[in-house]
């Protein structure tokens, strides 16, 4: 069965397709009428940072900060790096002549809030090797408008432990604004992210709640992946709950792959997608609102379907142990976008009609060795909607190739089960 599968990037190579996706430049205040700085106060800056001792705390005053260096804080413990807000305190990376993160983490039980960073070349805020990261009320963003400048992600935290985000706002990054990826233990709450290709992404990641979000006019609103060939494989225990994921019809800019260094998975994801879960194990995702994303609601697929090689070891390709339930949907965004494979897969071979926005499709790829049939439902996903007789539920059956793909518009195989997804998020009671 395995070898029947056939990459999407072949398919439709004879018919040239134009899909029209939202672009958005949004900003949420004007830096530029910030008072600016003057240099000696912004050379304060970068020698807080290199002299900081541990159990200090960095102020950064109002105005907006020209920065033509990296503010890297190296090994530290017990810091709080603290601005005036995220609409005062503005530090700016659009001149930054070395490095490309605006601001570098590495250390245990770091702070960082009550500012913007702004117009970095690479990730806004990159924390690695890191137990213990709250960034709050950090405003991470690109100014200039053209889009193939922006940097990779606005928040990484990667390679982490015990790591919060709240309060914070990611907009514009190509790749994912708010992202986490490598890490354990984590709580992104009550953040906004906008305008990105993927809004919030949880990447081979163990024990991660996110909740009370908003993910808008992306391209994907929240996503949890696993890729191969990372120091850390597959990640598991996700919970996404009370978020609004509406509208995320943004074209998808994400450099392509084989035509730079940032170049990944993400490009895969057609603009309109709510929550796609890739190569993804014990998720739950409850009680959202999962609203007018043009192409569909929640994407559950297995890594085969990305068409990229799928042997590494300690890592499956398989999503399982999926479950939905609670969940309010909308399919009233548009049609589905064709500017990518995934998107053309859902619009031409839906089971409910071409050009009909999906609520929640599943890709049927399933592992051999746990079942013969996808009527066993042998990955374990669980799907349990109100209302969900008027949901618009696909199931693709891609066993024998692009030429006979089929389709099922048959929920009741994963309708009668559900998934206990465990996560203990305890770490956070003194933070």
């Amino acid at each position: 069965m395995k070898a029947k599968y056939i990459p999407f990037f072949s398919l439709f190579l004879l018919v040239i397709i134009t899909s029209c996706s939202e672009t958005s430049n949004e900003q949420l205040f004007d830096s530029s009428l910030l008072e600016k700085r003057s240099a000696e106060e912004v050379e304060k800056v970068v020698e807080d940072f290199i002299l900081a001792e541990d159990s200090t705390i960095i102020e950064i005053g109002e105005g907006f900060f020209d920065l033509k260096t990296q503010l890297i804080l190296d090994s530290k413990e017990n810091i709080t790096i603290q601005g005036a807000g995220m609409e005062k305190t503005v530090l700016s990376f659009r001149n930054l002549k070395t490095g490309g993160e605006g601001m570098k983490i590495v250390g245990k039980n770091i702070t960082v809030k009550d500012l913007t960073i702004e117009d970095a070349p690479g990730d806004g805020i990159k924390a690695q090797h890191t137990d213990g990261l709250i960034l709050r009320r950090v405003h991470a963003t690109w100014t200039h408008g053209d889009k193939s400048k922006n940097g990779t992600y606005a928040l990484y935290p990667v390679q982490c432990k015990n790591v919060v985000i709240d309060e914070c706002i990611a907009a514009h990054s190509r790749d994912a604004g708010i992202y986490v990826g490598q890490s354990e233990n984590i709580i992104v709450k009550n953040s906004l992210a906008y305008g990105n290709v993927a809004g919030i992404e949880i990447e081979n990641c163990d024990n991660a709640e996110v909740f009370g979000n908003t993910a808008r006019n992306n391209s994907g609103g929240i996503l949890v992946f696993n890729l191969p060939g990372l120091p850390k494989s597959d990640g598991r225990g996700t919970k996404i709950y009370n978020n609004k994921i509406i509208d995320n019809n943004h074209k998808n800019f994400a450099t392509p792959i084989g035509e730079g260094p940032n170049g990944n998975t993400v490009t895969m994801i057609p603009p309109g997608s709510g929550v796609v879960l890739l190569a993804a194990k014990e998720v739950e995702v409850f009680d959202n609102e999962i609203l007018r994303n043009k192409t569909v609601g929640v994407a559950i697929a297995s890594y085969q379907i990305t068409g990229f090689p799928t042997d590494a070891p300690n890592w499956s390709p398989y999503t399982h142990d999926i479950f939905l339930h609670g969940n309010s949907y909308d399919r009233s965004g548009g049609f589905p976008d064709l500017s990518r494979d995934l998107g053309q897969l859902v619009s031409i071979y839906n089971a409910h009609g071409k050009a009909k926005t999906q609520d929640i499709v599943y890709d049927g790829i399933f592992d051999e060795s746990r079942g013969n049939s996808i009527a066993q439902n042998p990955m374990n996903i669980c799907i349990s909607e109100p209302g969900l007789e008027n949901l618009y539920f696909t199931q693709f059956d891609l066993s024998e190739g692009e030429e006979n793909i089929k389709s099922s518009a048959d929920v009741s195989p994963f309708s009668n089960c559900q998934v206990n997804v465990t996560t203990d998020v305890s770490f956070i009671s003194s933070k």
